[in-house]
């Protein structure tokens, strides 16, 4: 399966005095999301990083398109777009709870080896998942 979803309640220290969220703490909720999806997918973020694989972003875009507020349950919507040599690319979308649609995004990472820093070809045990998903 390509989508996952999690929820995430917005926190007060989120906000800014208006009660809306700040927009640099949209990134930790998309992060969530693909640390979530891939968790669902049974690969661990801290297990790839303790065998010396990093997946820093090198690329994203968002785009907001309504105020996420103090104590909103948000939907956060990841999907795996595509995979290539080194990089995986995510689209994600992130929703209130009467369904309306807030801020979306696209985002590039790139497997890399931690000891040399380098880009490296994601592990087999990736690879094989990739192949799975429809």
């Amino acid at each position: 399966m390509k989508d996952h979803q999690v929820e995430v309640r917005v926190r007060y220290s989120e906000t800014d005095q208006m009660g809306v969220v700040y927009h640099g703490n949209y990134i930790p909720y998309f992060e969530i999301g693909r640390v979530e999806w891939l968790r669902n997918k049974g690969v661990s973020y801290k297990v790839m990083e303790e065998n010396g694989i990093a997946l820093p972003i090198v690329s994203m875009n968002i785009n907001y398109k309504k105020s996420a507020r103090y104590d909103d349950l948000l939907t956060v919507h990841t999907r795996f777009k595509s995979q290539t040599s080194v990089k995986i690319e995510f689209d994600c979308a992130i929703y209130n709870e009467a369904q309306e649609l807030l801020t979306t995004a696209e985002f590039v990472l790139v497997f890399v080896s931690l000891k040399t820093g380098r880009p490296v070809a994601p592990p087999d045990y990736i690879l094989e998942l990739l192949k799975t998903i429809d």
